[in-house]
C-alpha cells in the first residue's frame, strides 16, 4: 500500500479517484506543528535551534497518518507546489520519522493542477525535499518569531493598548497611517477650467481651453473666478477655426494571466472581495480542480493550455483574434524556484464553474488567462487643436475610437483612482473648419489629496515595494484588521488610533525595520535561501545582532521618557501651528498649562500640565484640524432626582454618560442608534436610570428587566434572555410585547427537538428518473435528494443559485457509484477468564442495589 499526503480533505477526494487502489490518501488540514508560542522557541545562542510542538487539534489526523505509514511501502508527499507546502510535507516526514513510523521510501511530487493528466504525470516523476525551499521557510517562521516574542514585550511595557507588532505587518500599517498623514496636511488648491459646447455637422463634443493670452495654460493657472470669467468672455468672443487635425493609431496589449498578486487586486476592483476572501474562493476552485494552483509569481501557462486558449479564442470570435504567435509573457519572480505557472483554469472548454462568488471568480480567471493569448487591440486617438481669429485663445478637444477590439472584446482590465479623460468618437474635422460654438462654462475645482488604500490598490502597493510576498498579503491584511489598527470603510482602509501610535512609536525607537527598503532588502535575502544562494542562519545572525541590543534599549527607559520622546516626534501632527501665532500646546480650558502627550492604561492621550486642577484631555488621534474637537468632559445638567451632576464623557469604548464621582459614580455606555443632535440631559438621565422593570411576568411572577448590553438593548427573565431591536424599545415595551419576544427567543434557543426535516428548496422533478429533487441542508451542510440517493454540495457551488439541472447531475454521479461503504465496527476485546481464586468461608450475601440512572446535569 502506498500512502499519499495532501493538505486537505477536499483535494484527497479529489485525486484519490485518479489513483488506483494501491493508494491510501490523507489529508493532513495544513500545518500539523509549528513553533510553540512562549518564550525560547527559537533558540539564537544554538544556531537558531527551533522546538516544534504539533497542534493538539491534529492529534487524531496524525495518529490516522501515522497508522497507516506503519503499513505503507512509500510514502508520497503530495502537498501544495510552494515553499509552504513543502514545509508541510517536511513536517509530516520528521514527525514520522520521531514516531519510528517513516516508510523505507518516501517521495516527493507536486502537481499545479488537480486533474487526472496533471497528477499521473506527477506520480511518474518523483523528487525528494526541496532542502531549500525548506530552509527559506525555516527563516521566514524563526524571523517572524523572534520579531514578534522580542517586539511585543516591548510594545506591552512602553506602549499601553499595544497588541502586537510584526516584522510584515507593522510595515503594511505603516503605508496606511502615512496616507493618512498625506490627506491631513494635504491644503486644496483651487483651480478653475473653461470648457465650450461645440458642434460640427450635426454631432456634439467638448473643447477645452488650452491658451489663452497667447500663453499655453498649466492645469492650476485660472486659479481663480475673476481670471477664470475673464477666460470664459473670451472663449465666448471668439470664432474658432481648426488649426491640426492630428490622429495617432494606438496599440494596447492584453494583460499576462492571473499572479497571485493581480488576482487579488483585479478581484477587489472588480467583484469586491478581499484578499483573504479571493484565496479563499480560489483554494476551492483549485481543490475542485477547476483552475491551476492559485499561489504563485509566474506569469506564463504551458505550451498545452497556451494552444487550449488559442482554440477556445478561434472557436469564440474568428481567425483575427488569434495572434499569429502564442503569446509568451516574462516572469518578473525574483526566485525561479517559486515562479510556477500563471493562474488559468485547467480546461478552457470550461466555461461555468460552480455558482455565485466561485463562478464569478472562476469566469474572471478564465477571462485573464484567454484574453491574455488574443489578439491586441487597435484604436485611434483624435486631437483637434483650434484658435480664435486672433490667435490668443485656443481649444482643443480628443477622442478615442476602438478600430479593432482585439482581447477588449472579452476582457478590460481594471485600473485604481483613474479615469479616461480621452472622450469618444469626435465628428470628422478638417483643418479650417469653424465648429459652431453652443454654450461656455467655467467651472471650479479644488485639488484632491492622494485616495486612501483599497485592498487592491495596498496589494500593489506592497507588491511594488516588495514587502512581503503575495501569498502572504492576505494573512497581513487581515491581521491589521483583527488588530483594531485599521478600520475600512467604503472598501477603503482608515488608520486607527492605536495604528497611528503604534506606527510612530516603530519610526522613533526601531525606524530601520519599518524602513521599506530594509524590509524589501531582507525579503531578497529569504528569496535568496530558496535559491540555494545564501545560507539561512547567517541571515538571522546578521539580523539579530542588530534587531535585539535595540530592544533592550528601548526596554531601559522609562514608560515617561518612551512617551516624552513620542511628544516630540508628533509634535506638528499633535500640536499644529495656529493660524493666529498663539501657542499651540496652551491648554484651551485653563488657558495657564501645557498640552503633551500621556500614557494611559488604555492607551496614549493628551492633557493638560496642571492636573489634576485642570482636567481637560483628548484623545490621541484628535490631532491636526481635529485637535479642539473633545475639551474634556462636557457637563449635561443636574439629575432632578439625585441633584448629582451629570456629564457626557469619552473613554476607551466610546462616549458614555457619568453621575457622580468615584467609586459610586454610574455610568452608562451611549449606544450608536441616538442621534447624536437628540442626546442631551433627558437621554442622559434615562441611560443612567437602567435596567428597567417591565413588570412582573404573568406566569412565573418574577421581574421582566430591560437594559442596555455589551451587545445591545435586551430583555431578561429569570436567567433567560431577548434581544431587543432598538435603545428606545427599552424604554418602552409592555408586559405582552416582552413576553411574546421571550418565548420567541426560548423556543429558537438551543435544545429544542428536532422533529421532520423541511426541505430548503423544492427544485422540481429529476428529468431522467421523474423523482422530485430537494434541496436539504443536513449536519455536514447543503445536499441535494431524490428521495434515494442524497448527493453533497460541492463548496463551489452555492444552495441559492443551485438549478435542478446541475442537482440532478450531482444526483447522477453520486448514483453512479454506489452505496456509500459502511464502516466495520471494531469488534470488541475478549474478556480474559478471570483467574480462580481459592475457596473462602462462606459470608452472607448481601442484598444487591438496584441500579440508579443518573442523568447528566
Amino acid at each position: 500500500m502506498q500512502l499519499v499526503i495532501v493538505e486537505s480533505p477536499a483535494k484527497a477526494k479529489t485525486i484519490e479517484k485518479y489513483l488506483g487502489k494501491d493508494f491510501k490518501v490523507l489529508a493532513s488540514y495544513g500545518h500539523i506543528r509549528d513553533l510553540p508560542p512562549k518564550d525560547g522557541s527559537v533558540d539564537p545562542d544554538d544556531g537558531f535551534a527551533m522546538t516544534w510542538q504539533n497542534y493538539s487539534d491534529k492529534t487524531k489526523q496524525l495518529k490516522a497518518i501515522t497508522d497507516e505509514s506503519k503499513k505503507a511501502t512509500r510514502l508520497i508527499l503530495a502537498t501544495d507546489p510552494d515553499r509552504e507546502g513543502e514545509a508541510i510535507s517536511w513536517h509530516v516526514q520528521e514527525v514520522l520519522r520521531a514516531r519510528k513510523a517513516l516508510p523505507e521510501k518516501v517521495d516527493r511530487v507536486t502537481f499545479n493542477a488537480i486533474t487526472k493528466a496533471a497528477v499521473t504525470e506527477a506520480m511518474a516523476h518523483p523528487r525528494e525535499l526541496d532542502t531549500d525551499l525548506i530552509d527559506a521557510y525555516r527563516a521566514r517562521r524563526a524571523l517572524d518569531y523572534l520579531v514578534g516574542f522580542t517586539l511585543s514585550p516591548v510594545l506591552w511595557r512602553k506602549l499601553p493598548g499595544a497588541k502586537s507588532a510584526g516584522r510584515v505587518q507593522s510595515v503594511s500599517l505603516r503605508l496606511i497611517v502615512e496616507r493618512e498623514r498625506e490627506i491631513e496636511a494635504f491644503k486644496p488648491t483651487e483651480y478653475w477650467s473653461v470648457i465650450a459646447q461645440m458642434e460640427q455637422g450635426g454631432q456634439a463634443f467638448e473643447a477645452r481651453l488650452t491658451i489663452h493670452q497667447g500663453k499655453k495654460l498649466a492645469k492650476h493657472d485660472l486659479a481663480n473666478e475673476k481670471l477664470a470669467m475673464a477666460a470664459k468672455a473670451s472663449v465666448e468672443n471668439g470664432l474658432f477655426t481648426v488649426e491640426t487635425v492630428e490622429t495617432k493609431p494606438l496599440t494596447r496589449n492584453p494583460p499576462p494571466p492571473f499572479t497571485t498578486s493581480t488576482l487579488q487586486q483585479e478581484a477587489a476592483r472588480k467583484l469586491g472581495y478581499s484578499a483573504s476572501d479571493t484565496m479563499r474562493l480560489a483554494q476551492q476552485l483549485y481543490e475542485d480542480g477547476a483552475i491551476t494552483y492559485m499561489r504563485t509569481d509566474g506569469v506564463q501557462m504551458d505550451h498545452s493550455a497556451i494552444s487550449a486558449a488559442r482554440k477556445a479564442i478561434s472557436d469564440r470570435y474568428d481567425a483575427s483574434y488569434v495572434p499569429d504567435k502564442p503569446r509568451i509573457y516574462k516572469s518578473k519572480a525574483k526566485n525561479a524556484q517559486e515562479a510556477h505557472e500563471a493562474i488559468r483554469p485547467t480546461s478552457f472548454t470550461t466555461e461555468k464553474v460552480g455558482s455565485g462568488d466561485h463562478a464569478k471568480l472562476y469566469n474572471l480567471i478564465l477571462k485573464r488567462a484567454m484574453a491574455s493569448q488574443m489578439a491586441p487591440a487597435r484604436l485611434e486617438r483624435t486631437t483637434v487643436e483650434m484658435l480664435d481669429g486672433t490667435g490668443q485663445t485656443g481649444l482643443r478637444t480628443t477622442g478615442q475610437v476602438v478600430k479593432f477590439p482585439g482581447f477588449l472584446a472579452l476582457y478590460e482590465e481594471g485600473r485604481d483612482d483613474s479615469a479616461d479623460e480621452d472622450g469618444g468618437l469626435l465628428p470628422p474635422m478638417s483643418k479650417g473648419d469653424s465648429p459652431a460654438k453652443k454654450s461656455v462654462e467655467a467651472n471650479q475645482h479644488f485639488t484632491q489629496p492622494p485616495p486612501r488604500y483599497s485592498e487592491a490598490s495596498l496589494v500593489k502597493k506592497m507588491e511594488e515595494l516588495g514587502i512581503g510576498r503575495p501569498s502572504t498579503y492576505a494573512s497581513v491584511i487581515k491581521t491589521l484588521k483583527d488588530r483594531a489598527y485599521v478600520r475600512t470603510e467604503s472598501n477603503r482602509f482608515f488608520a486607527e488610533d492605536s495604528g497611528r501610535l503604534l506606527t510612530s512609536f516603530l519610526e522613533r525607537f526601531f525606524e530601520r525595520y519599518v524602513a521599506y527598503d530594509y524590509t524589501a532588502g531582507l525579503e531578497d535575502e529569504l528569496d535568496e535561501v530558496s535559491g540555494g544562494r545564501a545560507q539561512w542562519q547567517k541571515i538571522l545572525e546578521a539580523f539579530w545582532h542588530d534587531f535585539k541590543p535595540k530592544t533592550l534599549e528601548v526596554m531601559e527607559k522609562l514608560p515617561s521618557e518612551v512617551t516624552e520622546e513620542l511628544d516630540k516626534f508628533l509634535g506638528s501632527y499633535l500640536f499644529p501651528e495656529k493660524e493666529d501665532g498663539t501657542d499651540a500646546r496652551l491648554c484651551p480650558r485653563c488657558n495657564e498649562g501645557k498640552l503633551a502627550l500621556r500614557g494611559g492604561r488604555f492607551g496614549a492621550f493628551v492633557a493638560c500640565s496642571n492636573y489634576p486642577e485642570c482636567k481637560y484631555t483628548r484623545r490621541f488621534g484628535q490631532g491636526g484640524a481635529n485637535a479642539a474637537e473633545d475639551e474634556g468632559p462636557e457637563e449635561l445638567g443636574i439629575d432632578p432626582d439625585t441633584d448629582e451632576k451629570i456629564e457626557k464623557k469619552v473613554g476607551r469604548f466610546g462616549p458614555y454618560v457619568q453621575k457622580g464621582e468615584g467609586k459610586e459614580a454610574k455610568r452608562s455606555s451611549i449606544p450608536k442608534d441616538i442621534p447624536a443632535d437628540e442626546f442631551g440631559l433627558e437621554w442622559a438621565v434615562k441611560l443612567l436610570s437602567l435596567p428597567r422593570e417591565v413588570g412582573k411576568h404573568p406566569e412565573s411572577g418574577e421581574p421582566v428587566m430591560a437594559q442596555l448590553g455589551r451587545y445591545g438593548p435586551y430583555l431578561s427573565h429569570n436567567g433567560k434572555s431577548a434581544s431587543l431591536d432598538n435603545t428606545m424599545e427599552v424604554f418602552e415595551i409592555g408586559m405582552n410585547a416582552a413576553v411574546a419576544k421571550l418565548a420567541d427567543a426560548a423556543n429558537k434557543g438551543p435544545g429544542r427537538g428536532r422533529g421532520k426535516m423541511e426541505p430548503l428548496k423544492i427544485l422540481g422533478k429529476h428529468p431522467r428518473t421523474e423523482e422530485e429533487v430537494k434541496l436539504m441542508d443536513g449536519r455536514f451542510g447543503p445536499y441535494v435528494t431524490d428521495g434515494t440517493t442524497n448527493a453533497s454540495l460541492p463548496k463551489t457551488v452555492d444552495k441559492d443559485e443551485l438549478t435542478l439541472e446541475e442537482a440532478a447531475q450531482l444526483i447522477d454521479i453520486r448514483a453512479a457509484k454506489g452505496p456509500a461503504k459502511k464502516r466495520k465496527k471494531k469488534a470488541a476485546p475478549k474478556k480474559k477468564p478471570a483467574a480462580k481464586k481459592k475457596p473462602a468461608a462462606k459470608k452472607k450475601a448481601a442484598a444487591k442495589k438496584p441500579a440508579t440512572t443518573v442523568a447528566a446535569k
